[in-house]
């Protein structure tokens, strides 16, 4: 196929050509007779007659000779018997096939592109050129200084040297789990190595009522897997949707006496779905949020970037006070929890619940740390105060009584199929696996029965016990109602200091809580007892943390100083 050399576009190099093909082609076709022959060839077929080419008036004295002697002229008369340029007498000459990079051309612009808006540049390695022309592929390596860059890896370092000043840096324990052993487990000091490990206590999971080692789950995992495999095969929407998310959403409705629920992969992205979603496309829509929130909800609220108001934690006085000063026709949510996970308080919640309704809100209620702990069913404080049909979104988890993962909502069916639609934390996102969906139908199955209503009467046995024992003991609880017992630091290097010695001298596992998890000056301990420890692992547990207390040099209280409630943060 006949080529024609552009001594105009060589004045580029081949990337300018690339970046600015869409400008050469508009400004070609419409300016340049030769070029709109060229463009009118690739786009129609048999296309012999030129005269209705648009050109402009300053260039119509040109005709195609004198463009092809401009052309030859550049080129040396070079390649002039070998290149043939349509014209409109010739009409059986062939129309180019291609436009090759060439590095003659000097000092003229071509007058047929030149308003073209790109920055014209000649690229005068005429060798390097051609082989660019052979083999595309080849990788040129641009010419960089790198003293005036960001350098992100100081930045990096930065900050981590940061966390490890301030004593909130994390090491995470390599605790490995054994089925049939819980509450008790496995250290595992050396990853690759089996034999340096110990058995070492669990006094802070958040497999509340050991569910995540029960027959009844192990199995329906096992089933699961045999069955269906080890994964979804994608989102909700394509082929991610099967019978066992169906049967659970309905199951998870039924608990807590909703016409709907909607399973997301954690309760982090539940709360952050649903409330960015709901308070992003609510018109006007106001937030009104507990001091206390957990960072899911907290990250969601911000997200949405509608106006919030932050109410002292679990005060309800205070939340009226800002709802007062709204008004009533306008969009407001609510937002709470039920039980905190941090200090162990438990809001008032039907007190909370109307005075948001009076004020024309709907109410957002976080029970994770209460789904499977409390109520006749285990559906959390809403079935213990009798208000579940007062409640109108309920976020919970599956990752924590529950024994599994996964968080979900559950609220009337306009609702739910509002953020099934529009959530996008639901809808790009890989869904949850057979075997994950089968274990938390049992444990639901486990929780509605007589065997779930036993075993939270012997947690909660426990808790007393423990509390109880650990206050005479002279240690600063944090007084509260619920099964948490958080014990009062206020250090993080001690908070931290006390974990490790009762690891490594009483094979005792309780993890350090500390900043961004509480506020600085407010790191603690935080403990949860399980109905499978046994008392005399609370009696070692009390005298394990009364000798390390003083040990660091903290000392014990007597039981009129023990602690009250500290005051949550005041989030941003």
């Amino acid at each position: 196929m006949p080529v024609l050399k552009c001594p105009y576009l060589a004045q580029l190099t081949l990337q300018q050509v690339r970046a600015s093909a869409p400008n050469i082609l508009n400004t070609g076709a419409e300016s340049c007779p030769i070029f709109g022959q060229f463009v009118r060839k690739l786009s129609t077929t048999g296309v012999n007659n030129t005269a209705s080419l648009n050109v402009s008036s300053s260039l119509s004295s040109m005709n195609f000779d004198d463009i092809k002697a401009v052309h030859e002229n550049f080129l040396g008369r070079k390649t002039s018997n070998k290149v043939t340029i349509p014209t409109a007498i010739n009409k059986t000459a062939n129309s180019y096939g291609e436009i090759v990079i060439s590095t003659e051309c000097e000092d003229l612009l071509c007058p047929f592109l030149k308003t073209t808006p790109i920055t014209l540049r000649r690229f005068n390695n005429e060798q390097h050129t051609n082989k660019i022309h052979q083999k595309l592929e080849k990788i040129i390596n641009p010419i960089v200084n790198y003293t005036n860059l960001f350098q992100y890896n100081n930045f990096f370092d930065e900050k981590i040297e940061a966390k490890k000043r301030d004593n909130s840096y994390r090491v995470f324990k390599r605790v490995q789990r054994k089925s049939g052993l819980f509450p008790q487990a496995e250290e595992k000091k050396n990853l690759d190595d089996d034999k340096d490990s110990r058995t070492i206590t669990v006094w802070c999971s958040n497999d509340y009522l050991g569910l995540g080692q029960h027959p009844k789950l192990k199995k329906a995992v096992i089933d699961a897997v045999t069955l269906h495999g080890s994964g979804s095969g994608g989102t909700r929407n394509i082929s991610g949707t099967s019978p066992l998310h169906e049967k659970l959403e309905q199951q998870l409705a039924h608990l807590h006496q909703k016409e709907s629920a909607l399973l997301f992969t954690s309760c982090y992205v539940a709360n952050d779905t649903t409330l960015f979603t709901l308070a992003k496309a609510l018109p006007n829509c106001h937030i009104l949020s507990d001091s206390g929130n957990h960072a899911s909800m907290i990250q969601g609220i911000r997200n949405s970037h509608v106006p919030k108001h932050i109410f002292r934690h679990n005060d309800i006085e205070h939340l009226e006070e800002l709802l007062k000063k709204l008004p009533k026709h306008i969009p407001k949510i609510v937002a709470f929890e039920t039980v905190h996970s941090m200090d162990g308080s438990i809001c008032n919640l039907e007190a909370m619940i109307d005075v948001a309704h009076a004020y024309g809100s709907i109410t957002f209620i976080d029970e994770v740390h209460a789904v499977g702990l409390y109520g006749h069913n285990g559906a959390g404080i809403g079935e213990r105060d009798h208000v579940l049909h007062k409640m109108d979104i309920i976020s919970g988890t599956l990752g924590k009584a529950f024994g599994s993962i996964g968080g979900y909502i559950a609220g009337n069916a306009r609702m739910t199929d509002f953020i099934r639609s529009y959530g996008s934390g639901f809808i790009f996102t890989t869904s949850m696996p057979p075997t994950v969906l089968a274990s938390a139908l049992a444990a639901i199955e486990v929780s509605m029965s007589d065997e779930g209503r036993s075993l939270r009467r012997k947690q909660q046995e426990n808790v007393r016990e423990l509390r109880s024992k650990l206050i005479d003991a002279g240690l600063p609880v944090i007084i509260s109602p619920s099964h948490i017992i958080p014990i009062h630091v206020g250090d993080a290097a001690l908070a931290t200091l006390l974990c490790n010695h009762l690891l490594d001298r009483y094979s005792i596992y309780i993890q350090s809580i500390n900043y961004p998890t509480v506020e600085r000056g407010t790191e603690r301990l935080r403990i949860a007892a399980t109905p499978y420890h046994k008392s005399e692992m609370i009696d070692k547990l009390v005298d394990a943390l009364k000798h390390v207390w003083q040990d660091i040099g903290l000392t014990l209280k007597d039981v009129e100083q023990q602690q009250q409630p500290i005051l949550m943060r005041h989030h941003a």
